[in-house]
């Protein structure tokens, strides 16, 4: 990991993210883009400029690119990037993927329209949290979008690192930035759930800091 600082997740597991991917597919890789991301991309949820954080092996990002977007996806695993530029490849599909660090996305120098976080928000503890809710601020502008799907803390066969309701709206504030315009259930599917683990789908709107309003 170099000079990077394990997340709390890889603390805890005593693994690097890029681990996950080099024994088989990860539990989360299903090979497929997760339901909530085909009907939002369906609705035409994505627009402008998008960025799929924590992008894994690219299949969501790859989904919303073939529906015309341009898709930007980062993670911090390597072996996920290369499996995902190889699908690109193969798939004639244009997007891009590069090696990014969720605490550090000012280093990116764009911005973006459209933010989708599958998967990440949950991994990271609280002050964690704080620090990656700044950072997708800095390649953000008020208008912008971004969604969250995340482990419920709500249901039966929970998935692990499960959030709440109230999470969210600690995390991302009016005061930092944000406003959750609705959090709905939904589910998130795994290589381990048959029916899909209990999660949240969030839509988080970009605003203008209520500290910093005039």
């Amino acid at each position: 990991m170099g000079s990077r600082r394990p997340t709390s997740h890889e603390r805890s597991s005593g693994r690097p993210w890029d681990a996950s991917y080099q024994d088989g597919p990860a539990p989360w890789d299903t090979g497929r883009p997760q339901p909530a991301v085909v009907r939002t991309a369906a609705e035409g949820g994505f627009t402008g400029a998008v960025l799929d954080a924590g992008c894994g092996t690219g299949e969501n990002a790859l989904h919303i690119a073939a529906e015309g977007q341009r898709v930007l996806g980062f993670d911090i695993a390597a072996t996920a990037l290369e499996t995902a530029r190889a699908k690109a490849a193969d798939r004639g599909i244009e997007a891009e993927f590069v090696t990014a660090d969720a605490f550090e996305l000012a280093g990116l120098d764009r911005t973006f329209d459209t933010v989708l976080d599958c998967g990440l928000f949950h991994t990271f503890d609280r002050d964690e949290r704080m620090a990656y809710v700044s950072s997708l601020a800095s390649v953000t502008e008020p208008g912008a979008v971004l969604y969250v799907l995340c482990f419920s803390d709500e249901g039966a066969d929970l998935g692990p690192h499960p959030v709440s309701p109230e999470d969210l709206n600690d995390a991302f504030s009016p005061s930092v930035g944000w406003n959750i315009a609705s959090v709905e259930p939904e589910r998130i599917e795994t290589r381990f759930h048959d029916h899909g683990a209990p999660a949240w789908w969030a839509r988080v709107d970009r605003v203008r800091a209520a500290d910093n309003a005039t």
